[in-house]
């Protein structure tokens, strides 16, 4: 041998695949891994065996062709040959594998290098797989889902708006849409000011100078305030509009009479300064909404012009809704900084507790990367508004990556306690877990993909991009990663550590009470849930924006300051349009408007009714000499146009158009719970259908009408995603196990962390909300999972063969822990969220990991009670369902599971091969759930061979027939013995032919 062949040789020696080399026909080398893999004692034994003895007679010539495709190829050429071949192994037993082969030199000499790989990865996918070029593009392919989503994030349209919430075609946006292209918002700024002196000169003219310095803001409409109203005074015959406070005239008067000026004009008393003049107020009209980073920076130079004029010791508070959307917006961001790089953390960190691998840990990081830059730049990509209710998803899509991952890096772990490395560690791992992963992320998807039925649009939205999250995860984690772990993981996976073992003693310990005593645990569970469900009754729901922050949140404070000092600040609009120009100068209209503002005004939450029926009396008023009597609406027509002829201000057309055809009166709501404003729009409809009727066109419109039509929107929406959720789900069971049976048990244990979570809500008074809406859609859709891997490991195990009980105490022992794992993940994430100063925030994390906990202990206790009801050897349901049907019990549990008769292949598992199967059992190199592994087998039939060999033994030394059964030990004992006298003999023989 040369020397390049003997450091070919001692290369390969230490390769982990097998390879072997061939000359003409026969081995001259083999590795370790070779010889072992063909069951051969030595190098010596295989190479006195032709290789085509190794195949069967309908084989050789696929081998030879095999070979001769080898010698035309070069070991530096990118791909070689492959051929699929049964070998026989030195025991009888079958190897079928993938053969890969190329030209080489040894000894001097042409040769030919073979390689096997393993029977798993003989299959389409996981040839693909091993494609050396998959590498490389998993690589290309996390690069760029990490960089160029990176760049879209800096269009996000972050948007927190009421408007956002609805449908475009929805009435009262369609209305409101319609209000605003003719007169001015009603979201506005409420800047309110305290102190000493505030009717002083120095006041009012830093005062009028913030005015005059935010209207040439090109973002603002108007600025209302005391220096810039009109106020309407009057003489015998005629009336003139001037400034209610004219900052050129201060010297003409004195504080209190300028204060006594304000509280005596009824345009702008209640308005703009406090009844008792301890406050004054200016209101900032934009010229249009925005989205909330818009606002923020608005409301931030707001502020700065404040300052600069050092009018900041006034300021006491701010309120209105634009106000309450940059608050929203500021708590979004400011949990987003927090909760995003915390929950990543705890993944991390879990992951690395678990297993103890770096290499885990940083493909956890960039997984976790490029999901959540990937989704979240969907939003940038479908020109979708970022919203409060969007910013559920990254640590949502960060919790549910680190779930698959543990599933993953659990299936690895446990294959590389099997020996196994490389591709095959990796083919062995995804072979145990793809396949319910996959139907994991599709069921997620769909219970995600469900909210796709909410009218409320930022839902929806989150229901889609979210569901296309969950495929992403599926990509990136079980596609995308498995090929550079293939590459990189060449160390073993560490031994389970110390809380490892807590968990699968939890398992156990859980599994254990629901197999053993399956009647009790369905019983007692069923009991608290049917006691404890009339509390469903008592959710209600509401949306208050209010409400959503603590009560010392300074917004919340503002705004209820400025509801005591001033007036409410939730708007509303009755629109009263007429068909004709002019119409609304006719005095019959114009008291049917006064009547309704005077019953508006005596509503307990309305603290005023304004509109252009005021203006009208005002200069009625004027007109005759400031007389009382003649504050009224004149009831000459032609005075009336008169009047409006004359009149040469502004502020009387931020109420009617110079048409007087349209019109509408501002109502100041004092309350902002939609329940609140429905009850009092709905005693407003019924005055305006009675009193009004057909006579004049009416409509109510306004940020109120919209938080008022949100509680419909919530209860359709909430009712509709759930069934969605809950069909789509099943539908998809139904696909992968082929039983409506099978589908139907597995949704019972996530029904019940629904109903749970219902339960909780009705108990401690949580509002059904934009937030709490879509919880029980994103709850069943992550706790399905689970059940899926659970479910999915008891069903393959017994289509093996295996007994359904060993097959279910085996499932919860392999994916008991991952089950366990990943929801401990899952809750840990989401409890993070109950740190949130925001409200909905904090419902939402709690109400997920109540039910998220909760699917666990289900799927711990219920689901293994189920089943042992269904399945199980003493099983009433299973033996009457059988003789119902005049089966057997074990067919009829087969057919509920969705899975065909259990069988083998007859043809290929000879008498021959049998017996040498049961040889290896018998000598403690297999056992038969390994055995069955490895070839295919039921496991039941294995243990039936083994049996009968132990009984046949028992037999034969004179035991009886039961002897096998009390001390299979000594019989497996007793068959050792006698394979190491056959090796003994043959060693002894060997040595006297050496000699």
């Amino acid at each position: 041998m040369t020397d390049t062949s003997a450091e070919r040789s001692s290369r390969l020696d230490g390769s982990p695949n097998p390879v072997a080399i061939v000359h003409e026909g026969f081995f001259v080398y083999a590795n370790q891994a070779f010889i072992d893999r063909l069951a051969y004692k030595s190098f010596d034994d295989l190479s006195a065996v032709p290789l085509l003895d190794l195949v069967g007679d309908r084989e050789h010539e696929r081998l030879r062709e095999h070979l001769d495709a080898a010698k035309k190829t070069a070991g530096t050429d990118k791909r070689h040959p492959e051929a699929r071949l049964t070998f026989r192994r030195s025991d009888g037993l079958p190897l079928t594998t993938e053969c890969t082969a190329f030209r080489t030199r040894h000894g001097g000499e042409d040769c030919v290098q073979l390689t096997l790989k393993s029977a798993g990865g003989s299959s389409l996918g996981a040839r693909f797989r091993a494609l050396p070029w998959r590498q490389y593009a998993s690589i290309l392919f996390l690069f760029l889902f990490t960089v160029l989503p990176s760049t879209l994030l800096l269009r996000l349209n972050i948007d927190n708006s009421p408007h956002v919430y609805f449908p475009h075609d929805e009435p009262a946006v369609v209305l409101d849409e319609e209000l605003r292209s003719r007169f001015k918002g009603d979201q506005v700024f409420v800047l309110m000011f305290e102190g000493v002196a505030l009717f002083s000169d120095g006041f009012l003219q830093a005062f009028d100078t913030l005015a005059q310095n935010l209207k040439r803001n090109p973002g603002i409409a108007d600025v209302l305030g005391v220096t810039t109203q009109d106020h309407i005074a009057g003489s015998q015959d005629e009336f003139i509009v001037e400034k209610l406070i004219d900052v050129r005239k201060l010297g003409d008067s004195r504080e209190q009479q300028r204060r006594q000026r304000i509280a005596d004009d009824r345009l702008s008393s209640e308005a703009l300064m406090a009844g008792d003049g301890s406050a004054l107020a200016m209101v900032v009209i934009p010229k249009r909404a925005g989205n909330s980073l818009e606002r923020l920076a608005l409301e931030e130079g707001i502020l700065a012009e404040v300052q600069q004029l050092q009018l900041d010791g006034y300021l006491r508070a701010m309120a209105g809704e634009i106000p309450v959307d940059v608050a929203q917006l500021r708590s979004m961001l400011r949990d987003n900084m927090i909760f995003i790089p915390v929950t990543v953390g705890i993944g991390l960190l879990l992951i690395w507790w678990l297993f103890h691998r770096w290499l885990a840990v940083m493909l956890a990081g960039v997984a976790i990367g490029v999901v959540v830059n990937s989704t979240v730049a969907i939003y940038v990509i479908l020109d979708q508004p970022f919203t409060l209710i969007s910013s559920i998803i990254p640590p949502l899509l960060s919790a549910l990556t680190v779930a698959a991952l543990v599933h993953l890096f659990n299936a690895l772990f446990l294959a590389s306690r099997r020996g196994l490395q490389g591709p095959e560690r990796v083919a062995r791992a995804l072979q145990g877990v793809e396949s319910p992963a996959r139907f994991a992320a599709l069921t997620t998807a769909a219970g995600l993909a469900s909210l796709a039925t909410s009218p409320i649009v930022p839902i929806k939205a989150f229901g889609l991009i979210s569901a296309a999250g969950t495929a992403i995860i599926y990509v990136v984690v079980y596609v995308a990663l498995p090929n550079l772990i293939a590459r990189w993981d060449r160390r073993n996976w560490p031994a389970v550590r110390v809380g490892a073992r807590l968990i699968d003693r939890l398992v156990d310990g859980f599994t254990h009470v629901g197999m053993r005593h399956p009647g009790a645990v369905i019983l007692v569970l069923g009991a608290v849930l049917a006691g404890a469900a009339p509390q469903v009754r008592n959710i209600v729901v509401e949306t208050n924006f209010q409400e959503f922050f603590d009560t010392d949140n300074p917004i919340r404070r503002d705004t209820r300051h400025v509801d005591e000092k001033l007036l409410g600040t939730m708007p509303v609009s009755v629109i009263f349009n007429m068909p004709a120009r002019e119409g609304l100068q006719h005095p019959d209209v114009l008291h049917k408007i006064r009547a309704f503002e005077d019953w508006a005004a005596a509503q307990p939450e309305v603290d005023r009714a304004f509109g252009f029926v005021d203006f009208v009396e005002e200069m009625h008023w004027a007109f005759n000499a400031e007389n009382p009597e003649y504050r009224v609406i004149p009831d000459n027509a032609a005075l009336i146009a008169q009047y409006l002829l004359i009149y040469d201000g502004d502020d009387i057309y931020d109420f009617v158009d110079r048409d007087f055809q349209h019109s509408f009166v501002a109502l100041n709501l004092n309350v902002h719970s939609a329940n609140a404003i429905s009850a009092f729009l709905d005693r407003a409809r019924g005055w305006l259908e009675q009193e009004v009727g057909d006579q004049i066109e009416w409509e109510i419109a306004g940020t109120g009408r919209l938080f008022s039509d949100m509680e419909e929107l919530l209860v359709s929406g909430q009712t509709y995603s759930l069934l969605g959720a809950l069909v789509l789900i099943f539908l998809c069971m139904l696909y992968l196990f082929r039983s409506p049976w099978a589908a139907m048990l597995c949704m019972i244990p996530n029904l019940s962390p629904i109903l749970l979570i219902f339960i909780v809500m009705g108990f401690f008074g949580i509002w059904l909300d934009m937030a709490t809406a879509m919880i029980a859609s994103v709850a069943v859709g992550i706790a399905v999972d689970d059940t899926i891997h659970v479910f999915h490991g008891f069903r393959h195990r017994v289509k093996n063969g295996i007994d359904p009980t060993v097959a279910l105490a085996r499932t919860y022992r392999e994916a008991g822990r991952a089950v366990m794992v990943t929801t401990i993940i899952l809750s840990a994430q989401f409890m993070i969220l109950m740190l949130s100063d925001f409200v909905p925030t904090r419902n939402f994390g709690l109400l997920t990991t109540i039910g998220l906990v909760s699917a666990l202990l289900f799927d711990l206790m219920l689901l293994p009670a189920l089943l042992m009801v269904f399945y199980g050897p003493r099983s009433r349901v299973a033996h009457w369902i059988a003789r119902l049907k005049g089966n057997r019990p074990e067919r009829i549990a087969t057919e509920a599971l969705g899975i065909d008769e259990i069988s083998y292949d007859e043809d290929l598992w000879t008498a021959e091969r049998r017996i040498a199967l049961v040889r290896e059992m018998l000598a403690g190199k297999t056992d038969p759930a390994a055995a069955a592994r490895e070839y295919g087998l039921p496991e039941i039939e294995a243990r039936r061979w083994l049996e009968t060999a132990q009984r046949g033994i028992s037999e034969a030394l004179g035991g009886g027939g039961g002897t096998s059964h009390r001390d299979p030990e000594k019989v497996r004992a007793l068959a050792r013995a006698y394979q190491r006298l056959q090796d003994e003999n043959r060693e002894l023989k060997a040595r006297q032919r050496g000699a």
